[in-house]
């Protein structure tokens, strides 16, 4: 008897989920919002391209042989003056900028993202802790977050990296460099944790006195395990919307930081440096340098809060 040929595709389980996907009232309600799919286009677009950077980019801003001195201020190629290969022109140093942007952005989506997976971490431990444990320690730990969101984001990020720089005096720039990221990283995580802390202590509050919870207690399950497998998975619809909306707010943050001399260091190219450097030349008449830079960072603000306020929307249970 003959072998059965095997039937090439995906495995039945990965089809079966494929299909329950393409069927769940998510991508129903994505479907019908015109404003989430343009949003996914255009931040997906420059999430594609600045994750292929050193495949689509023309060119290596970190080369430094690749560069010309003689091409630097180079307008955009569609202008008397521009080149054809300097697509969006170049900037003071030679530099292609369609390259810089595509490079400065995967940095900054790099540091927002990891920003806010270190900012859910902790928030979301001490919301369990404040929520669980109540009494002194919820008193204590959110007293901690009042006073922390009593601070404009910007002050404390700036003061944690001002003081992360003060450790190293006389380092020297290669020191400073490579403690620039994890200091960005670290003081736009401790702005933004209190954020997370206060609405998981709030659903904690509320699932610690369902009945399946009560009924785990009574039967002897540690704590711990409580609060690791049945109050956590039911305390994390708002921190998916809440993480989606604040990776924006952490790019735009370590925008900000760059552009005022605190965040990432000169020589490395984020949307943030690129918008400083470009801010001394464009009263001067270069103005691609800032623009496209600026434009790059508006779009990926705009589409990821988007997505965002959708996403809000759609876990939304009293909107159905």
């Amino acid at each position: 008897m003959r072998d059965r040929p095997r039937r090439l595709g995906p495995p039945a389980w990965l089809h079966g989920w494929l299909r329950r996907w393409r069927n769940s009232e998510l991508v129903y309600d994505f479907r019908r919002s015109p404003a989430a799919i343009a949003a996914a286009v255009v931040g997906g677009a420059l999430l594609l391209a600045a994750a292929g950077a050193p495949w689509v980019a023309p060119q290596d801003p970190f080369d430094l042989a690749s560069l010309e001195l003689l091409d630097a201020f180079k307008p955009p190629a569609w202008l008397p003056d521009g080149a054809r290969h300097y697509l969006l022109g170049t900037d003071g140093q030679g530099r292609d900028v369609l390259s810089v942007v595509l490079y400065g952005t995967r940095l900054s989506v790099a540091i927002g993202v990891a920003a806010v997976l270190l900012a859910i971490l902790f928030g979301v431990a001490t919301g369990l802790a404040a929520g669980f444990a109540g009494g002194a320690v919820d008193a204590f730990l959110m007293r901690v977050a009042d006073v922390q969101l009593s601070f404009p984001a910007i002050l404390v990020a700036l003061l944690i990296a001002g003081v992360a720089r003060d450790l190293f005096p006389h380092g020297g720039q290669d020191v400073g460099a490579r403690i620039a990221l994890p200091v960005l990283v670290v003081a736009i995580a401790a702005a933004s944790w209190p954020q997370y802390a206060r609405t998981v202590r709030g659903s904690t509050l509320v699932e610690k006195n369902r009945e399946y919870v009560l009924a785990a207690r009574v039967i002897g399950v540690s704590p711990l395990r409580i609060v690791l497998t049945h109050v956590l998975p039911n305390v994390l619809g708002p921190v998916y919307v809440l993480a989606t909306v604040n990776v924006a707010t952490a790019i735009i943050t370590e925008a900000t930081l760059s552009f005022l001399g605190v965040g990432v260091p000169p020589t490395t190219p984020s949307l943030g440096t690129l918008i400083r450097i470009g801010n001394d030349f464009l009263l001067s008449g270069e103005w691609w340098i800032v623009v496209f830079p600026g434009a790059a960072l508006l779009a990926l603000a705009l589409s990821i809060n988007l997505l965002g306020d959708w996403l809000r929307d759609a876990l939304n249970p009293r909107l159905r």
